[in-house]
């Protein structure tokens, strides 16, 4: 299978990011992408930097103009897109939600934000958590989504590969750098899996956004990077042979102890 990361600068003008996304996926269909990925908050400016309840009307439905455009474009190309929005599901009720769209435009899966990031940005503020690291199958591999700061919990990809995961999916949002790629090299490594990171790049408010997206094989080697400056489009061949390789060769699915990972689990203690 060929995989495609869209690395990629957006403005308040949302129809101009939307149509400037739709544009890339067209160029990964062109270079033979089965599956291509998107930034998080690719069609909006990074508004969790803020805080304004007003940014609340750039949430949208998966009925809305962005998801539709998306999804048009999915099935004009033959490619499925994970896409991933700010997302409405009612007045008041938000998630920051990763939609797989298949090769027919259909919505097939959703994965919602576990973790909303509050060390920089407010995400929690504007949005709800999810809940579940479910997977899906698509076509021969079964996929795992974790959404940017998600995936600095090594507790994320590693319950996506416990569900199945052989491929990973990381939209980001972020203006970090320091052991952006070197983490991400990590969970593919130690998960035995493919992962492919979608970034933004460039300056969004305050905020400039650090780029440096990639394709890792399930060694951690590195097949494709982007650069911090400039906008990119990645295509990368995976092949789920190197998913059992790299399991067989690091064996730490044999050698796993989940009886002894309960304090992983537990409440802390009140008094500590």
């Amino acid at each position: 299978m060929k995989v495609a990361s869209v690395q990629m600068h957006s403005t308040d003008n949302v129809q101009e990011n939307i149509g400037k996304a739709c544009r890339y996926i067209d160029e990964a269909a062109v270079k033979g992408a089965d599956l291509v990925v998107l930034p998080e908050f690719f069609n909006t400016i990074f508004f969790a930097q803020y805080q304004d309840r007003a940014y609340h009307q750039l949430a949208e439905a998966d009925t809305g103009r962005t998801i539709t455009a998306v999804r048009e474009a999915a099935q004009r190309n033959g490619i499925a897109v994970v896409a991933t929005i700010y997302e409405k599901e009612e007045a008041g009720l938000y998630f920051d939600t990763a939609m797989h769209i298949d090769r027919t435009g259909a919505i097939v899966f959703k994965y919602r934000k576990v973790h909303p990031a509050a060390v920089l940005s407010l995400e929690k503020i504007y949005f709800r958590y999810g809940t579940r690291f479910d997977t899906y199958p698509f076509e021969e591999w079964r996929v795992g989504i974790g959404i940017c700061y998600d995936m600095g919990f090594p507790e994320t990809a590693r319950c996506l590969a416990v569900n199945g995961a052989e491929l990973l999916i990381a939209p980001y949002a972020t203006s970090r750098v320091n052991m952006f790629q070197e983490v991400l090299r990590t969970r593919a490594f130690e998960n035995g899996c493919y992962l492919v990171a979608a970034n933004k790049v460039g300056l969004e408010g305050d905020w400039t956004f650090g780029g440096h997206s990639l394709i890792a094989a399930p060694n951690g080697a590195i097949l494709q990077t982007a650069d911090g400056q400039s906008e990119a489009l990645l295509v990368a061949d995976i092949d789920r042979t190197q998913v059992d390789e790299a399991r067989i060769a690091y064996p730490s699915r044999r050698d796993r102890r989940p009886d002894l990972y309960r304090h992983l689990v537990k409440e802390a203690d009140a008094d500590l």
